[in-house]
């Protein structure tokens, strides 16, 4: 017997639902109260966006799942988030600023950036792990776009020595988990291996997740891990995956929106047990030496579950979305701050930051703009900055755009500053050509010595 579909009819989509209803009834759970003699159907109190019956609500809230649950032994509430000590800032849009005001900030832009060392080269690589998915004709632009970036990551991953085993690989805002994929692919393929266990992959995304790509891989014996958690609270020296062998850490992530880069920046190297007090990072595994005296010595002298993870060998983000940053989760305040600068000139750079990449449409691009900004249909699936942060008439589009880029540069600035006094050779790389994506600067870090 086939299915029988749902016959509310949504007016907006000009068809009917297609849930599938149950059996002897008309309208799907959803829109029974369509249905004579159904019971009402209000908003779940823990999640809106959902409705339930009336006289089931008290059994549904046993079992929702927006229900609160318990905390796992690595959430430790605002752990990365920084100091919340300083000055408390009042929102300020850019439409809102007069053109005195605009002008000030752009002074003291021009003047932080003079000297900056923060030179972005071009590096576009790629891994022949990704050469036969390129090639694929069924892989749209989209999927295409996003091919490249993963492959130039594990290009320039493998340019630093950091592609290899004998480590564990932290995905920070891993979504469907596809980068950690083609890692575990590029080794399996490279090392003709059937398991791998001393090759370790942490996922760590707070949204749940469809069509997760890492569960394709729990039969390979390669130890697969997924944390529904947010970067801010986790506390890596107390996930079990990493005190069980202390394999050494190696930080990636593809597109870490705004704040996220420096929640991830403070996870890996602030996380108490990650490394001790004054103690240098290890010397980075060479990609050409898995099975060498430094990988055998790391994994005989495991300490057992009671230790903390590894040390840091370095890390691999493409960075996006400045204008979602947050001063109290910034790395780079004590730069800011050296440069003369505050919490106030941060949070307006950063609504700037978003001139980079969403500009006015090409019919507008040196007129006042009509109705906002919009943003380019090429920035792919990140935020866009607000509306509000449009200015009539200050600067001509593309003057707005090396603005925008400035600003960029400025507040990776305070982070390459950061991971030099944590002791890492840090720098910046357009890792793809822009026009796969605007947001094409990858941060890459490796220890000094």
């Amino acid at each position: 017997m086939a299915d029988v579909r749902c016959g509310f009819f949504v007016e907006k989509k000009k068809r009917f639902c297609k849930m599938i209803v149950a059996r002897g009834k008309v309208f799907c759970g959803e829109h029974a109260t369509m249905e004579e003699g159904g019971s009402r159907r209000i908003p779940c109190p823990l999640d809106p966006k959902h409705t339930v019956s009336e006289n089931k609500l008290e059994k549904h809230l046993k079992k929702c799942n927006s229900r609160e649950k318990e905390k796992p032994v690595y959430y430790v509430e605002n752990i990365n988030s920084g100091s919340a000590d300083g000055e408390t800032l009042h929102q300020v849009s850019l439409s809102e600023r007069s053109r005195t005001e605009l002008q000030s900030l752009l002074d003291k832009l021009k003047t932080a950036v003079t000297g900056l060392r923060c030179d972005v080269e071009d590096s576009v690589l790629s891994h022949p792990v990704l050469q036969e998915e390129l090639n694929n004709p069924k892989n749209g632009d989209s999927a295409h776009k996003h091919l490249k970036q993963q492959s130039s990551l594990l290009g320039h991953l493998e340019a630093l020595g950091l592609l290899g085993r004998g480590r564990c690989f932290v995905e920070f805002g891993a979504g469907r988990g596809k980068l950690s994929h083609w890692i575990h692919e590029a080794l399996k393929t490279r090392d003709h291996l059937q398991t791998c266990d001393d090759l370790q992959l942490l996922l760590v995304e707070r949204c749940s997740t469809r069509f997760k790509v890492d569960g394709k891989h729990q039969d390979t014996g390669v130890q697969f891990e997924r944390l529904q958690v947010d970067i801010q609270h986790l506390d890596l020296s107390k996930v079990q995956l990493l005190r069980q062998r202390r394999l050494p850490l190696v930080g990636v992530g593809k597109h870490l929106c705004g704040a996220a880069t420096d929640l991830a920046l403070r996870c890996l190297l602030e996380t108490p047990g990650l490394r001790e007090e004054g103690e240098p990072p290890s010397k980075r595994l060479k990609t050409s030496e898995p099975e060498s005296a430094d990988a055998a010595a790391l994994l005989e002298s495991s300490p057992g579950p009671d230790s903390g993870p590894g040390p840091v060998l370095g890390l691999a983000v493409a960075l996006c979305c400045h204008h979602r940053c947050e001063w109290r989760h910034y790395v780079g305040q004590q730069f800011f701050l050296q440069n003369g600068l505050g919490a106030a000139d941060f949070s307006a750079f950063c609504r700037m930051s978003s001139w980079a990449t969403c500009g006015l449409r090409p019919t507008n691009r040196d007129g006042p703009p009509q109705g906002g900004t919009n943003q380019r249909g090429d920035v792919e699936e990140h935020d866009p900055a607000e509306g509000t942060d449009a200015v009539s008439g200050f600067l001509l589009a593309d003057e707005r755009e090396q603005v925008g880029r400035l600003c960029k540069r400025l507040i990776d600035g305070g982070r390459l500053d950061f991971l030099k006094t944590k002791g890492f050779n840090s720098k910046l790389t357009h890792y793809v050509n822009s026009q796969v994506t605007l947001e094409n600067v990858l941060l890459t870090a490796v220890p000094s010595n």
